[in-house]
């Protein structure tokens, strides 16, 4: 696509550059009214009746209630009424049109994933697939689905997969990071296998609902630890991924760590090398070093960004990681979210630019 087309001008005459958005977190106005028309009068009944029980030690919802109602920016509820990011002319208004977003990548939360229920889970997932077709990428081309799938069972798992594959409104498989056991454990390779069979990328977002607190050692006091925390879970399933040989048995894996932020990857591709250098006598598996793994199959999304003291050090992070691996991404609507116009800073020249706020999406998810 013509990226002069795409690039729109703002009133006083600047161009505006095209985006895409990888982390957008759409919601039904209400689960009676857009999910259950997708889902059988058995589980509807259900849903009345005992509600949705998560695989968690805290059945009422999250350990640490949110800053902001919904995790959301106060300005992000639609003045119809619903929650934030459940109205698509009011996502239209407030995100889309204003950052020229061209491409936006929707990930569901409160999909179903992490029910107790296991085929309730995979009903739920099925819905919330539907329904995105239905209420967003039918309407709004420039947005893209995922694939939900109740990832703790593969069967269920590799058949919406499959189900979906070659759908054009589909554009990545999306798993949660704090899931029964570590993601390299050979029960999720199906769901590898079946995505990569259908071409698309796995996006792992943070949090989840594997029963186990986001530390190695308990539930944290407060709730800033468990947002810094998504950092170290990213880093612990990246490292079952790659040592459990995940990378090496489905060569054509794509892997995408959503919301974790990206500074981290360095150093922990560092150990890893050190450690596999020191005992690959463990994993003979694991035929190449672990940096090699990462730079090949991993991508980020950007959001939370990280802000260096020197700002310049973002530069060498992007360097090692390569910038071809980075994705952006706001995390509409949720009260952390990263305006486009103010996320990134460091300066870059106009061909990086267009390569991280949209190339290196388009080329992953296959839109060039």
């Amino acid at each position: 696509m013509n990226l002069q087309v795409l690039n729109r001008k703002q009133q006083d005459g600047r161009t505006r550059l095209a985006i895409a958005d990888c982390d957008i977190h759409p919601s039904p106005k209400s689960l009676e009214v857009e999910i259950y028309p997708y889902l059988s009068r058995r589980w509807q009944s259900h849903l009345s009746t005992y509600g949705m029980i998560y695989r968690q030690g805290f059945p009422t919802g999250p350990a640490f209630p949110k800053g902001q109602p919904d995790a959301a920016r106060r300005d992000a509820y639609p003045p119809g009424g619903g929650r934030p990011g459940s109205d698509l002319d009011f996502m239209r208004e407030q995100h889309l049109d204003p950052n020229n977003v061209q491409l936006g990548i929707l990930n569901p939360l409160r999909s179903g994933q992490g029910l107790q229920n296991g085929d309730l889970a995979a009903a739920y997932c099925r819905a919330v697939n539907e329904w995105q077709v239905a209420e967003w990428t039918s309407r709004e081309p420039r947005l893209k689905a995922s694939v939900m799938v109740n990832y703790e069972d593969a069967v269920s798992s590799v058949a919406e997969i499959d189900r979906l594959a070659g759908n054009p409104n589909f554009a990545q498989v999306l798993l949660l990071s704090r899931t029964a056991e570590p993601l390299g454990q050979r029960r999720y390779w199906p769901i590898y296998e079946a995505a990569c069979r259908a071409g698309l990328p796995v996006a792992v977002h943070a949090f989840g609902y594997g029963g186990s607190p986001v530390t190695g050692g308990g539930w944290p006091s407060y709730y800033i630890e468990e947002m810094v925390g998504h950092a170290s879970n990213s880093q612990s399933l990246l490292a079952s991924m790659v040592f459990e040989g995940v990378f090496e048995r489905f060569p054509t894996l794509r892997l995408i760590l959503v919301e974790a932020g990206f500074a981290w990857l360095p150093a922990l591709a560092w150990r890893m090398d050190r450690a596999w250098n020191r005992m690959r006598d463990e994993v003979p598996h694991v035929t190449r070093p672990p940096s090699e793994l990462v730079r090949e199959h991993v991508w980020l999304t950007t959001q939370p960004m990280e802000e260096p003291e020197h700002r310049a050090d973002l530069l060498d992070i992007f360097d090692w990681i390569g910038r071809d691996r980075l994705l952006f991404a706001t995390d509409y609507p949720h009260w952390d979210y990263d305006d486009p116009a103010h996320a990134l800073p460091v300066r870059l020249g106009a061909a990086d630019r267009e390569q991280f706020f949209l190339g290196n999406a388009r080329r992953l998810y296959g839109l060039d």
